[in-house]
């Protein structure tokens, strides 16, 4: 099994611009505003990759092993995945160049996004709302307290 210590970004965005230029060339599925692009990859808690792949013809999240504690599931089964946003069903996948992997796709096709940057920002929400917690309560406002007058500074009454 294949792991990555370090960000697979650059990996991923290689073996799926091969993918691009050759399995799905000329494909009508394809948006040809779209490209090749591993977006917001981080650890997640529980050590393994986590982010966003924007392709020609889909937008999904993708998991890799961060690490050899890697689920063993077969190919085209399903692993669920849990986030601070909650538990989600990814497919699991199998590529030469990656190994296993776990997809759970966001838009497929992508034919609706009208730039590549479009789908990049949608893609870099959908890792943000991923990892942040919809039920933690929001910060406390900063208090404002007023600046002293210059009475109190030189400590006479109001």
């Amino acid at each position: 099994m294949k792991f990555w210590p370090d960000d697979p970004a650059a990996d991923i965005e290689a073996v799926f611009a091969d993918i691009a230029a050759t399995r799905m060339a000329g494909l009508p599925i394809c948006n040809p505003a779209l490209q090749v692009e591993a977006v917001g990859f981080r650890l997640a808690g529980h050590g393994h990759w986590t982010g966003a792949l924007v392709t020609p013809w889909a937008i999904n999240l993708l998991c890799l092993p961060g690490h050899a504690d890697w689920p063993a599931a077969a190919a085209g089964s399903h692993y669920d995945w849990a986030f601070p946003s909650g538990v989600y069903e990814f497919i699991v996948a199998d590529e030469a160049r990656l190994g296993r992997y776990h997809l759970c796709s966001l838009f497929s096709p992508a034919g609706e996004f009208v730039s590549h940057e479009q789908a990049r920002l949608t893609a870099l929400a959908a890792i943000t709302a991923l990892f942040n917690d919809p039920l933690a309560a929001p910060p406390d406002p900063p208090v404002e307290v007023p600046p002293p007058s210059r009475r109190a500074f030189l400590g006479l009454r109001g």
